[in-house]
């Protein structure tokens, strides 16, 4: 996304820039659509609703939703599944020329496993101010210190991806 001399501040304001200046697209709007029917999928075994899509060459070649109630395991979130499911599809861990479509703003870890995938654009939906890792705590998807950057498009349904959570934690506190 960036040259490895730019400071790290510029990057956060680069991908907000980014945002800014082009209108969601029609297809990331239908791709976040399918990532919003992963989520939607995750309740039905009480995980928090977070979906996300791997797509290459126009065709979602993964597709997962989170996974850690259902399955016991603290690194089944959606984004790590699907990227898994990407290589498997692939046939290689480099997704250089795939892009990720997730609901929420990615964590760390998850942040973490697409730089080390090389996917070369990151999409999603709403931010996550208590444990983003892609532009609200941290930037690791354009952190200079890294040997990859990824093209970051936020806010893609972000309504949409806020309410289901939103309604999610709702319920549980009620």
């Amino acid at each position: 996304m960036s040259d490895s001399s730019t400071a790290e501040g510029e990057g956060v304001n680069r991908a907000f820039a980014a945002q800014s200046d082009a209108e969601t697209s029609s297809t990331d709007s239908a791709f976040m659509a399918l990532a919003l029917a992963e989520a939607r999928q995750a309740e039905a075994h009480d995980d928090v609703p977070v979906g996300a899509v791997v797509v290459r060459n126009g065709e979602v070649i993964a597709s997962r939703r989170n996974e850690r109630e259902l399955s016991g395991d603290p690194t089944a979130h959606a984004e790590v599944l699907a990227l898994r499911d990407a290589a498997m599809a692939v046939g290689s861990w480099h997704l250089v020329d795939c892009t990720l479509y997730v609901t929420l703003e990615p964590c760390l870890m998850c942040g973490g496993a697409a730089v080390n995938s090389r996917i070369e654009r990151l999409v999603y939906g709403a931010a996550d101010m208590a444990g983003g890792a892609c532009l609200s705590l941290y930037n690791v998807c354009d952190d200079p210190r890294l040997n990859h950057r990824i093209e970051l498009t936020v806010g893609v349904e972000a309504e949409a991806a806020g309410a289901l959570l939103k309604n999610f934690f709702a319920t549980r506190r009620s």
